[in-house]
C-alpha cells in the first residue's frame, strides 16, 4: 500500500516537471524569437584603459603611497624616486647660472669701457682738428711773410713741420677711434655670447628642476590601482613601471560581428549586455568604435548558426556617469554577451529590459 503511494508520488512529480520543463522551453524560444528580431549578440569581456605610471629617468625607488586596489585622483603623488643626484646637479646647475650672470655683468662694463674709450678718442680727434688747422694758418701767414721778406725760410720750414705733424697726428687719434669701435663690437659680442650662457644655464636649471619633478609619480587620470610592478628600493631604469592603473571610468565591451552585418552598424547604435556573473542585470552601453577592416574569426567567437570566417570587431562603451555611479562594483575581465540592436524601430524584448539602476544612458 505504502509502495502504490510513493508510486503515485513519484509520477505527479515527474509530471509537474515535465510541464515546467516545457513551459521554460516554451518561454525561452520565444524569448529567442523576440530577440533574433532586429537583434545580434557577440560574446566579450568588459575591458577597461590601462595606464602604466613608470619611471621617465633610471633610479631607485624611494616609496610608493598607495596599495592594489586603492582608488586614485589625477594628479595624486603615488611614489617618489630618491633625488639625491638630481639635487646634486640642481645645485651644481645654479652656480653656473650664477656664474653665467656675473659674467654677463662683466661684459656689459666691459661694453661700457670701450664706448667711453671712442668718446675719448673721438675727443682726441677734434683737439687734434683743431691743432691741425691751427698749424696751416700758422704756416699760411708763414708763406706770405717769407716772400715779403719779413721771416727767415727757417720758421717756414718749421711751419710746414709742424702742419705735418698735425696732420699725422689727427691720422693717428682717427685710427685709435677706429680701434676702439671695433673693441666696442668686439665687447659687444662677448656680451652677447654672456648672455646666451647665462640663458643656457638657466634651461639647465629647468630641465634638471623638470627631471625633480618627473621623479615625483602622480596618477595622470583617475582611477584604480590594479598592480604594484615595483617595490621601494628596487633600481629601475627610464620607462621603468611602478604602478598599473585602471580607468574605471572608460570601460567597455568589444565583440565581434558577421561581415554580413557590420554594414547596418553606425557608431552611437544601442547596445545592452548581459555579464555572465549578474545574468539578471542588462547594462546599457553605445557602439564607441567599428573596426573599418574585417578579420578572421577569433577562436572565442562563436556565432549561433555557425562559425563565420570574416567578423568586425565592434567596441561598445558603457556610460562613464553609470560608471561612476557604481565605481566601487566595477570589475574588468568579466565576460558576457553584448545585444546589439540592428532594427531602430525593434522593441527591445522583456529580458533585456533595463534595470531602474541602468537607465543613465550614454550620451549621444
Amino acid at each position: 500500500m505504502k509502495s502504490a503511494s510513493n508510486k503515485k508520488t513519484l509520477i505527479k512529480l515527474a509530471l509537474v516537471a515535465g510541464v515546467l520543463i516545457l513551459a521554460w522551453f516554451g518561454w525561452s524560444k520565444l524569448s529567442t524569437d523576440a530577440i533574433d528580431k532586429g537583434f545580434i549578440s557577440g560574446n566579450g569581456r568588459l575591458e577597461a584603459v590601462e595606464v602604466d605610471v613608470a619611471t621617465k629617468l633610471p633610479g631607485r625607488v624611494e616609496e610608493i603611497l598607495v596599495s592594489e586596489g586603492d582608488f586614485v585622483t589625477s594628479g595624486q603623488v603615488l611614489a617618489r624616486m630618491q633625488l639625491d643626484t638630481l639635487e646634486a646637479q640642481s645645485a651644481e646647475a645654479e652656480a653656473g647660472r650664477r656664474q653665467a650672470e656675473h659674467a654677463a655683468t662683466a661684459a656689459e662694463a666691459q661694453v661700457s669701457l670701450r664706448q667711453s674709450d671712442v668718446l675719448a678718442m673721438k675727443a682726441q680727434v677734434v683737439q687734434r682738428e683743431a691743432e691741425l688747422d691751427s698749424a696751416r694758418r700758422r704756416f699760411s701767414r708763414s708763406e706770405t711773410l717769407s716772400r715779403e721778406g719779413a721771416a727767415s725760410l727757417q720758421e717756414l720750414d718749421d711751419d710746414r713741420a709742424r702742419v705735418r705733424g698735425a696732420e699725422a697726428a689727427l691720422n693717428a687719434t682717427r685710427a685709435q677711434v677706429a680701434a676702439a669701435e671695433a673693441a666696442v663690437v668686439a665687447a659687444q659680442a662677448q656680451l652677447v655670447g654672456a648672455h646666451s650662457s647665462v640663458d643656457a644655464a638657466a634651461a639647465t636649471v629647468e630641465r634638471i628642476n623638470a627631471d625633480i619633478a618627473d621623479s615625483v609619480l602622480r596618477a595622470p587620470r583617475d582611477g584604480r590601482v590594479q598592480v604594484r610592478v615595483a617595490q621601494p628600493g628596487e633600481v629601475l631604469g627610464a620607462g621603468g613601471r611602478v604602478l598599473n592603473l585602471l580607468d574605471l571610468s572608460d570601460v567597455y565591451m568589444t565583440f565581434f560581428i558577421p561581415e554580413t552585418i557590420a554594414g547596418r552598424i553606425a557608431l552611437g547604435s544601442e547596445v545592452r549586455i548581459v555579464l555572465d556573473a549578474a545574468p539578471g542585470l542588462v547594462i546599457p552601453a553605445k557602439v564607441s568604435f567599428i573596426a573599418s577592416q574585417a578579420q578572421f574569426t577569433p577562436k572565442t567567437v562563436e556565432t549561433e548558426s555557425e562559425r563565420q570566417k570574416l567578423m568586425f570587431r565592434v567596441r561598445a562603451q558603457i556610460a562613464p556617469e553609470l560608471l561612476k555611479k557604481y565605481i566601487e562594483q566595477v570589475k574588468t575581465g568579466v565576460p558576457g554577451e553584448a545585444w546589439l540592436k540592428l532594427d531602430p524601430k525593434a522593441q527591445w524584448p522583456a529580458s533585456l529590459a533595463l534595470d531602474p539602476r541602468t537607465t543613465a544612458m550614454p550620451k549621444d
